[in-house]
C-alpha cells in the first residue's frame, strides 16, 4: 500500500513538473529588454483649483477615488510630503514609454503628454533626461519623443500580423508610478476597434494594465514589441481583463510620417459606416452578415466622387475582405494620400467594383446640431411608428437640406423592437427615399409581413441602419 502511494505521489509530482515546464519563462525576456523600457513624467504650468482654491496634482487617468489620497502623495514626493511640494502652479502626470533606437528616439502614447510643457525621460539607470515632442497623433494615440543621448538600449520591433490569439505576451512599465513592473497574459483577440479609436485594429489581451501603463511595450515571445499599451475597459479605474495595444505596424507607420513631415496624414474615403447584423442581411439578400454597410456619404469627399451610395456594402479594400465595419478605416487609414484604391461592394443584390483616389481626412469632424423640439401634425401607419414633416429650423439644425421625416411617437410594434426612437429622423425605408410624411406612408403601407426591412435613420447627428420586421 506505501509503495503504491508512493508511487501515486512521484506520478502526481512528474505531471506537476511537467505541467510547469510548459509554462513560459519571461525572465531572460526581462532582463533583455527591461532596460530599454522608460519611465514618462510631464509637468503643465496650468493649475487645477479644488474648491479650497489649492492647487491639485494630475494623477492617471481612471485612478479609483479610494486610492487618489494615497497615489498623490506618491506621485508628488517620495520621500512624503503631499501636494504643498508641487511648483506652484504645475501639474504633474507619470506614463510609460520605450526606446527605439540608440540615438534617443523614444515611443510613448499621444495622451501620456499631450498639453505637456516639460517632458522627462527616466531611464533604468536612473538619468532623468529632458525629450523633446518631434510630433505626435491624436487618432491613433501615438508620440514620438527624442533624448539628447547616444548608445541608449533600444526595443526590436515584431510584426503584428504574425501574432496569434492564445499567444503569450509581455508587458513592462509603470503602474501607478512603479517603475518596471512587468505583467504577462495572453492575446485575446486582435482587430479590436473601439470607440474613439477609428484607425487602430487594437489587439486585446488579458495582460494587467493600469494607469501609468499607457505607452509601455507588449513583447512576443521572441521579446519583439508588437504593440503599444493604450487603454483598458474598466468599471472601476483599474484593471479588470480587458487591455488594448496599438499594433506597432500603425505606430512605426505613424512614426516614419512624424520623422519625414513632422505631422501625420491619414487616407480618407468619407463615409460613415456599420456592421451588417444578421437582419440587414436578410432585408438585403445577403447570404451571410459580413462588410462595412454605408449609411452616409460625406459631401465633396472621394467616396461622393467615386459615386458611392447609402446602402451600398463594402466587402474588400484593395483586395483585403472586410469582415466587420471596423476592418476598412485601418486600411484606408494608412494608404499614402492620393493613391488609387480599388473597393467591391454589393449594390441593390449586384457586385460592383469601384475605383477612387485616397483623400486626406480633416483635421475636424463635421458636427451636427442637436434636434429641435418634433411638431404636433402626427402620422400613424402600421409599423407603430408616428411621423411629421420637418421644419425648416429642424432642417437646418439637422444640416438636411431635403428628405426625411421625424418620429414623434414610437409605440408597440416593428418599430419599437427594432429601436426606433422619438426624435429620430427616418431618412430611407429599403432601397426608396423618404421625402415627405406622404412618400412615407405609401411605402410602410406596401412592406411586406415576416421580412427583414432596411431602415435608415438619423439619430444624434449620425445615420444608421435599423432592421424592420412586421409580423404576420
Amino acid at each position: 500500500m506505501h509503495v503504491k502511494l508512493s508511487g501515486l505521489l512521484l506520478l502526481i509530482c512528474l505531471c506537476v513538473q511537467d505541467a510547469m515546464a510548459q509554462l513560459p519563462d519571461f525572465t531572460e525576456m526581462v532582463k533583455t529588454n527591461g532596460t530599454s523600457v522608460v519611465n514618462i513624467s510631464t509637468t503643465q504650468k496650468a493649475k487645477k483649483i479644488v474648491a479650497d482654491g489649492t492647487t491639485k496634482p494630475q494623477l492617471p487617468e481612471g485612478i479609483p477615488p479610494e486610492m487618489e489620497e494615497l497615489f498623490k502623495h506618491f506621485y508628488n514626493n517620495p520621500n512624503g510630503g503631499g501636494e504643498d511640494d508641487f511648483a506652484p502652479g504645475e501639474t504633474q502626470s507619470l506614463g510609460s514609454g520605450f526606446i527605439l533606437s540608440a540615438d534617443g528616439y523614444v515611443l510613448t502614447n499621444h495622451h501620456v503628454v499631450k498639453d505637456a510643457d516639460e517632458i522627462i525621460v527616466k531611464l533604468t539607470d536612473r538619468r532623468e533626461l529632458t525629450a523633446k515632442l518631434i510630433g505626435s497623433d491624436a487618432r491613433t494615440d501615438i508620440a514620438l519623443l527624442k533624448v539628447d543621448a547616444k548608445d541608449l538600449p533600444s526595443v526590436a520591433i515584431g510584426s503584428p500580423e504574425q501574432l496569434q490569439v492564445g499567444e503569450w505576451v509581455l508587458a513592462i512599465g509603470s503602474p501607478f508610478g512603479f517603475d518596471q513592473s512587468v505583467t504577462a497574459g495572453i492575446v485575446s483577440a486582435k482587430g479590436r476597434s473601439l470607440p474613439g479609436g477609428n484607425y487602430v485594429p487594437f489587439i486585446q489581451t488579458d495582460v494587467a494594465i493600469n494607469p501609468g501603463n499607457s505607452g509601455g511595450p507588449l513583447f512576443n515571445m521572441d521579446g519583439k514589441v508588437i504593440g503599444i499599451n493604450s487603454q483598458i475597459y474598466s468599471r472601476t479605474g483599474g484593471f479588470m481583463g480587458l487591455s488594448f495595444a496599438i499594433p506597432m505596424d500603425v505606430a512605426m507607420h505613424v512614426v516614419e510620417q512624424i520623422k519625414a513631415h513632422g505631422k501625420v496624414a491619414h487616407g480618407w474615403l468619407g463615409v460613415q459606416i456599420q456592421d451588417v447584423t444578421r437582419e440587414l442581411a436578410e432585408s438585403f439578400n445577403m447570404k451571410k452578415p459580413q462588410g462595412a454597410l454605408v449609411a452616409r456619404v460625406v459631401p465633396d469627399s472621394p467616396a461622393e466622387a467615386a459615386q458611392l451610395q447609402i446602402g451600398d456594402i463594402i466587402t474588400e479594400f484593395n483586395g483585403h475582405a472586410i469582415d466587420k465595419s471596423g476592418d476598412l478605416p485601418p486600411m484606408v487609414g494608412m494608404t499614402p494620400i492620393n493613391d488609387m484604391a480599388t473597393l467591391k461592394l454589393i449594390r441593390q443584390g449586384e457586385d460592383k467594383t469601384v475605383r477612387f483616389k485616397i483623400g486626406l481626412l480633416p483635421d475636424q469632424d463635421a458636427t451636427v446640431a442637436e434636434l429641435a423640439k418634433p411638431n404636433a401634425n402626427v402620422v400613424v401607419n402600421k409599423i407603430g411608428v408616428n411621423v411629421t414633416e420637418l421644419t425648416a429650423e429642424q432642417r437646418n439644425a439637422l444640416q438636411l437640406p431635403r428628405g426625411g421625416v421625424i418620429v414623434q411617437e414610437v409605440v408597440n410594434g416593428a418599430g419599437k423592437n427594432a429601436g426606433i426612437q422619438r426624435g429620430d429622423v427616418i431618412l430611407r425605408i429599403q432601397n426608396y427615399a423618404v421625402n415627405s410624411v406622404d412618400e412615407f406612408s405609401k411605402i410602410v403601407r406596401e412592406l411586406d409581413a415576416g421580412k427583414s426591412i432596411a431602415v435608415l435613420i438619423q439619430r444624434n447627428g449620425s445615420p444608421v441602419f435599423l432592421a424592420i420586421k412586421i409580423e404576420k
